[in-house]
């Protein structure tokens, strides 16, 4: 399900943009929900930290400590894949936004031509494919289960001799396989690059293959690119 969050502290915004939302997702062939907020909440924090794809619309001053713009950088710190627009009279803020929040799909003022905008931000956003495909994992001990677009790379972890899988949060779990058996698991998007080193291509900014290592889109560079897997 695709969730749309709407923050704003004037519930007459909140509405106009639900309706908006409406009009444009009558026709769409998308499962939906829209969830209202004036502000940041505990209910919002683990709406923030649930798996459903989601996109937030929201406002920058809502009469809180909390700014839409703070509420931006707890999204970030949790969820790199959902999409932010922010619709707001500071139009000043432009600059800061983009300069201080990872990924922001569009800033729309208010009163600049913001329905058109709007629709049309959300129409893109439904071209998108929100990917659900999920890497499965079970033992006699454990099991999990990883959306395939959460994993940055995975490598031969030489201590735990097992396959180590590295996500987009930072967390790393362990697989009892080995490489060749894991890649069976995965989709066109990994590439093997080292004989002990998958990489999902969709994170990586730059391979050096000269130097050995490549670097991704967080800013991790990962020194195991291997020339013997260069296609």
């Amino acid at each position: 399900m695709l969730q749309f969050i709407l923050v704003d502290d004037e519930k007459i915004m909140r509405d106009k943009e639900r309706q908006l939302l409406n009009e444009v997702l009558f026709s769409a062939n998308v499962e939906y929900d829209i969830l209202e907020y004036s502000h940041l909440t505990d209910e919002l924090k683990m709406v923030i930290n649930n798996s459903n794809p989601k996109v937030y619309i929201m406002d920058i001053d809502l009469k809180s400590k909390v700014s839409g713009l703070d509420i931006g950088k707890y999204i970030r710190n949790y969820d790199w894949d959902s999409e932010i627009i922010y619709i707001t009279s500071h139009d000043k803020m432009f600059e800061k936004v983009f300069r201080n929040i990872y990924k922001v799909f569009d800033f729309i003022e208010k009163f600049d031509s913001m329905e058109e905008r709007f629709k049309n931000d959300i129409n893109q956003i439904l071209l998108r494919k929100w990917d659900k495909k999920k890497f499965v994992y079970s033992n006699n001990r454990i099991s999990f289960e990883i959306y395939l677009d959460d994993i940055l790379y995975l490598y031969r972890d030489t201590v735990e001799r097992k396959v180590a899988i590295k996500t987009v949060k930072g967390n790393i779990f362990y697989v009892n396989k080995n490489i060749n058996q894991i890649i069976e698991d995965l989709d066109e998007r990994f590439l093997q690059v080292h004989r002990s080193c998958i990489v999902n291509k969709d994170k990586v900014n730059i391979y050096n293959w000269a130097k050995g290592y490549f670097m991704l889109d967080t800013g991790e560079k990962v020194n195991m690119l291997s020339k013997a897997y260069k296609q």
